[in-house]
């Protein structure tokens, strides 16, 4: 008799659980926005973000090189030489209007024009480079390693957790 008891309170006492979590997800929600969800950030938050992140990156590395006055106009080219441009948002209508080998000729004619970014940076980078001192190097080649591959939470999809 004790043991049904107990059974019995204990699905009472699931059962009031149930309708508690029931009554809570029945409160009114905001609404998403323009099929978003409620709190995503739109193209341009995003993009500021990005941007506030990226300036607080080059600040961080900036310090930690200990720049020598013969050094900063070699960095100011380098930083603005590598400084992100605001993505254009894509107009999806033009997309959807284009054959299946024209998109591919856009994408390709997009992967080129980004290989050329790139180029563009490597030439700034080795440019900059060249200036610094072997420590000074090292000091660059370990925090810039880290951005790439670590990413900002101790990386490699672990968000934050420490290796080894």
């Amino acid at each position: 008799m004790n043991t049904l008891r107990k059974q019995i309170l204990i699905g009472l006492a699931a059962l009031s659980m149930g309708t508690t979590a029931v009554g809570a997800m029945a409160q009114t929600q905001p609404q998403p926005q323009e099929g978003r969800h409620g709190h995503a950030m739109t193209m341009e938050q995003r993009q500021a973000k990005m941007a506030e992140m990226w300036q607080k990156h080059v600040t961080k590395l900036h310090d930690s090189l200990k720049l020598t006055s013969a050094q900063e106009p070699a960095w100011n080219t380098f930083v603005n030489a590598i400084k992100p441009q605001p993505m254009a948002k894509p107009d999806r209508a033009a997309w959807a209007a284009l054959t299946a080998p024209q998109r591919m000729e856009k994408m390709i004619a997009m992967s080129k024009e980004r290989t050329t970014r790139m180029e563009s940076h490597l030439a700034a980078l080795n440019t900059f480079y060249n200036q610094l001192t072997p420590e000074q190097k090292k000091t660059f080649d370990q925090q810039t390693l880290r951005s790439t591959w670590e990413g900002e939470h101790g990386g490699y999809g672990e968000h934050g957790m420490k290796k080894g």
